[in-house]
């Protein structure tokens, strides 16, 4: 069964992107089931809409690194929480984005 990709009807501002977060696997590799409430907050999640990109000291927009579709690896606790149509997603600057995972 093949996904529907959903589209963000949000555009983040200046370096800011929005991530979905991927779902962790519910079992572990033990075979052990694990309660949502005893769940860690998922670090990893697919890029669906970015901003323009931060202005320089100089007036310059500097491009983002990031793109739309990119898989990313992000800091635990960073961004903001927000739900839109009913699905949820993380707000969060660039800085915080710690890597683009294939």
């Amino acid at each position: 069964m093949a996904k529907a990709k959903v589209k963000v009807t949000v555009q983040p501002l200046a370096d800011r992107v929005v991530v979905k977060p991927l779902d962790e696997s519910e079992q572990m590799r033990g075979g052990l089931y694990i309660p949502d409430t005893a769940k860690e907050k998922p670090s990893q999640g697919e890029v669906m809409a970015v901003g323009p990109g931060k202005i320089s000291d100089e007036g310059a927009r500097l491009e983002m690194d990031v793109k739309v579709g990119d898989k990313v690896l992000y800091g635990k606790y960073s961004g903001t929480d927000v739900t839109l149509a009913g699905n949820e997603y993380l707000i969060l600057r660039e800085s915080d984005i710690l890597a683009i995972i294939p």
